[in-house]
């Protein structure tokens, strides 16, 4: 351990110095061709194009951005573009996934219509002339003009699957409007409800328990520093696809919101006339799909695949028009190259994918299964396009450790390399790689090697269903993320370059690997162990030294499994079990946080469902259980950890069941990877995933 720990560091410092001379892993000759042609600017012309479609699952603007992008596919001269289509109905199963029916906007207008009844509204007398006023002059104009919210302005002001209605209605404000005690002593029925929380959180008791017509809402983003910041941002919101209490929502700012709340406040009727034409309909998740043929005759079947998600309201820029411009011209960088023989075809396939988020990757490898079976990794690109004013830091992001992989160290190596050399030219002008663009900024990259964290279709190809690892390429946090300013205004041409490149060549180099790789590669898994072993040192440093001993042999666990997956992509069967003589010293193999020895069960997972129990709009898990007469769900879904909460540790407690683990084992892993839990909570979380038939019992041991 602490010789491993001290030979990292040296070929860190000799890796360091090395590498911020010349590229790593690819020749210098490679790299130099892959960085003079690709381009940020016509990835960003590409994002222009995709961002001018409200992109919603199954929609009209879905489609036409599905055909754009396969069209420059086609123009760039790929092979086997098609746009797959896959039932979307609502009853039909891709895996975990209950399919969503497809959903089209046409119409969306939110109106006051009771304006000027009286005769001291600010809006009658003029903005701001009673002492006292808080209302600001662009909201009074607003309401002057009667129009509150609408789709042909500001499509995330209707909120996904909304309903067709037309209908006035006076407002009501509810607060959060997702207790109960929230409408106790309000007259809800036949009126609009306004909320701060999503309007698919409160659709159930506002219109199924109290009687709502529709839902007017002000949610805001996911916590960040600038969380609730700007009055003017709208957020993209979401209606519940399967509940029963169909209506609909609209979507406002903050401004508007309090200039709602204070006019209620004071006692005035506000009324408000909804006309909506939109809703869900039988139809296809859509996703594109192209390759660069491979070379070699034994491994061409095998593919090294590029992903993102296609689908997302309208501009949503960053999220995810940023990612799917970005393999687009990766695509096309490589495409050109290897037709001009720049650079030799590689021995696998290169596949590009454009789907839906999650729901579309979890329809395609459900459905195509040979397909997944071909994919060996991914580079799945998830916002990577955020300027200055999104506040992004760029990460490459590690995968779960229940799935070791040694793909992210390489892809590390090139955004390292990428990181040292922008710096170098911020710095001082000058570098051999700048990797700049006329119309983009000039600052460093600062790329982090991050922690697992989920939340796009990595978590689909890592899914121990699949367990195919990925490469993460994502921005965050991003300040504008689900709203309306998520503009192309915002992304910077020269990060979308210096992303296609790490891209492509981590990619492109995959894609040649060959046996000669192999040594290279194990100095890069060195230099990454030494990395996440310091990273985990500073995490356990103020814990009990049986936590201490849990982590660290998790993470050698991990590291040997890392090991192991370079000799399994290389086809060396050898030595494909990686035994550590001593994996912590002063950590006894039988030291249980300690509690006495028990017996404790093992589980394996079934073939089918395959993917993850909570996925896009669904949640297996729950509705399985809810099936089965309970009504209160596993504790460790609520489980807040130090360094995760219930729904990592859930998934990765379904990924380390294998067969070979125990419960107690799983527990020692995720505790290894999110901070202690309790075993109890362990064991019943897998004996409620072998009740709903995902697992089933190997064996009792102790």
């Amino acid at each position: 351990m602490k010789h491993w720990v001290t030979a990292g560091i040296a070929l860190l410092v000799l890796a360091a110095g090395a590498w911020a001379q010349k590229p790593p892993l690819l020749s210098e000759k490679d790299v130099a061709a892959i960085a003079a042609e690709i381009s940020g600017a016509m990835a960003k012309r590409n994002l222009e194009g995709i961002a001018q479609y409200h992109r919603q699952r199954g929609s009209k603007g879905f489609h036409a951005a599905a055909e754009l992008v396969a069209g420059k596919l086609k123009e760039y001269g790929l092979s086997d573009v098609e746009i797959l289509q896959f039932p979307a109905d609502g009853k039909i199963f891709y895996g975990t996934q209950r399919s969503r029916p497809a959903w089209d906007a046409d119409a969306g207008e939110l109106v006051k219509t009771n304006i000027g009844i009286d005769p001291d509204d600010e809006c009658h007398t003029g903005p701001a002339k009673r002492p006292g006023t808080t209302i600001d002059s662009t909201i009074c104009v607003g309401l002057r003009e009667q129009r509150i919210a609408s789709l042909a302005a500001e499509p995330v002001a209707l909120a996904e699957d909304s309903e067709s209605a037309d209908v006035t209605a006076e407002l009501v404000d509810v607060g959060a409007g997702t207790t109960e005690r929230d409408y106790a002593g309000k007259e809800v029925k036949g009126k609009i409800a306004l909320v701060s929380a999503q309007p698919g959180a409160v659709q159930d008791l506002a219109v199924g328990k109290f009687g709502a017509v529709g839902i007017v809402s002000y949610a805001q983003n996911q916590k960040t520093a600038w969380w609730g910041e700007n009055l003017d941002a709208i957020r993209w919101g979401h209606l519940d696809t399967f509940s029963s209490n169909k209506t609909f929502g609209f979507m406002v700012s903050l401004r508007t919101a309090h200039a709602l709340q204070e006019r209620l406040a004071k006692g005035e009727k506000i009324e408000l006339h909804a006309l909506v034409k939109a809703g869900q309909h039988s139809g296809f998740y859509e996703v594109v799909t192209a390759t660069i043929p491979g070379a070699d005759e034994k491994l061409k079947h095998e593919e090294i695949s590029y992903s993102c998600h296609l689908d997302h309201q309208r501009p949503g820029a960053n999220d995810n028009a940023s990612g799917c411009a970005t393999i687009l011209e990766v695509a096309r960088t490589l495409q050109k190259l290897i037709a001009e023989r720049k650079l030799t075809r590689p021995a696998r396939t290169i596949r590009f994918i454009f789907p839906p988020e999650i729901e579309g990757t979890m329809a395609l490898l459900n459905a195509r299964p040979e397909m997944a079976k071909r994919i060996k990794a991914v580079v799945h690109m998830d916002m990577v396009g955020g300027g200055p004013e999104t506040k992004a830091v760029f990460h490459v992001t590690r995968g779960p450790m229940s799935l070791p992989s040694f793909v992210q160290d390489e892809a590390w190596a090139f955004a390292e390399w990428v990181n040292e050399e922008t710096y170098q030219y911020a710095a001082t002008g000058k570098a051999e790689f700048p990797l700049v663009e006329a119309e983009g900024g000039k600052e460093p990259l600062r790329a982090e090697y991050s922690a697992y964290t989920m939340g796009s279709d990595h978590d689909v190809y890592q899914d121990s269903s699949f367990g195919i690892p990925a490469i993460y390429l994502n921005d965050w946090p991003d300040r504008f993320i689900h709203t309306n300013l998520d503009t192309p205004a915002n992304i910077d041409a020269t990060k979308l370059k210096r992303v296609g490149l790490i891209g492509a060549t981590s990619g492109y180099f995959l894609a040649g690997m060959k046996q000669d790789s192999e040594k290279t590669l194990e100095q890069r898994a060195i230099i990454g162990r030494s990395l996440r072993d310091a990273q985990t040192r500073s995490r356990i440093g103020g814990l009990d030294e049986s936590t201490n001993c849990v982590c660290m042999r998790g993470l050698m666990q991990f590291e040997a499994g890392l090991l192991n997956s370079l000799r399994a992509y290389l086809s060396d069967r050898s030595n494909m079990e990686i035994q550590l003589n001593q994996v912590w010293e002063n950590c006894p193999r039988d030291l249980r946080f300690g509690e006495p020895a028990t017996y404790f069960p093992t589980y394996k997972r079934t073939v089918e469902p395959r993917g993850p129990m909570a996925v896009f709009g669904y949640d297996y898990f729950a509705e399985e259980w809810k099936k089965r007469g309970h009504t209160t769900q596993p504790k460790i879904l609520s489980y807040e950890g130090l360094w995760g909460g219930g729904e990592e540790y859930a998934y990765e407690v379904l990924n380390f069941a294998n067969g070979k683990r125990n419960a107690q084992e799983i527990r020692e892993a995720v505790s290894a990877e999110y901070g202690p839990v309790p075993v109890e909570m362990v064991v019943e979380y897998l004996k409620a995933l072998k009740e709903i038939g995902v697992l089933e019992e190997v064996e009792a041991r102790k």
